[in-house]
């Protein structure tokens, strides 16, 4: 059997552009939150204020490290290329450290700052830099090469359950591909749309199959459930 290459979609890549984007205004707001805060709010009487800028480029960095590892899922690095594989999946864990690191850096070594925002400011933002890095990290980053090893794993066990079809059904909002049209879970959508397995990887970003159509399938075409893999069989319930 050939096999299927995963290729992201153009929709894909545009929607994985937008997040990036998004991504990138989100880290760069944090930093300019940083610079000022560097600036203007290193001193006991802005103390407090220096905390909720901690606490608000916290959020920031939060937020774009989630919208870019979104956007990786839609439109994954390939692991040949080491570096940019690696940058490209671990550029939040980065700039969330790079984010904190600067003004823990200034509050600290600071002649001028009082012990007490050393103390408060200081361990405010050591700990906002840990929280930051720690969740910008992707402990199991999408690859070309993962995705076109699944779809072809899933195409290889939906055609031995439905007749050697690897025809699917997914909906805009749905997280599962189907094998029926007709899955009570779909049945009725307006925006049911249809491809292989891979064509729902690539435009919907979709890897599991819907449990209640996996059941139908193999009681309907009469198959033994020995021969699909226990991974294949481990799928979450209906959507």
């Amino acid at each position: 059997m050939t096999e299927k290459v995963f290729q992201a979609s153009a929709e894909s890549k545009a929607q994985a552009k937008q997040l990036r984007l998004f991504a990138l205004l989100a880290w760069f707001v944090a930093m300019a939150g940083q610079v000022f805060a560097i600036l203007k709010l290193i001193q006991d009487e802005t103390l407090v204020w220096l905390v909720v800028a901690i606490v608000v480029i916290l959020i920031l960095t939060i937020v774009g490290s989630w919208l870019w590892k979104k956007a990786n899922r839609l439109d994954p690095a390939s692991e040949q290329d080491k570096v940019k594989f690696f940058i490209q999946n671990q550029l939040g864990a980065i700039l969330g450290v790079l984010a904190f690191l600067p003004m823990v850096i200034f509050i600290f070594t600071n002649k001028n700052a009082s012990g007490k925002t050393k103390g408060i400011a200081g361990a405010a933002a050591v700990i906002a830099m840990l929280v930051a890095g720690i969740t910008g990290v992707d402990f199991n980053p999408p690859s070309i090469e993962k995705y076109t090893k699944e779809i072809n794993e899933q195409t290889d066990v939906l055609k031995k359950i439905n007749l050697n079809n690897d025809l699917v059904y997914w909906t805009r909002e749905g997280n599962k591909y189907h094998i029926y049209e007709d899955c009570q879970h779909i049945k009725g959508r307006d925006s049911i749309s249809s491809g292989t397995v891979k064509e729902s990887f690539e435009k919907k970003g979709l890897s599991e199959l819907c449990k209640t159509c996996q059941k139908r399938a193999i009681k309907q075409n009469d198959v033994s459930e020995n021969i699909l893999s226990e991974k294949a069989l481990d799928t979450a319930g209906s959507e």
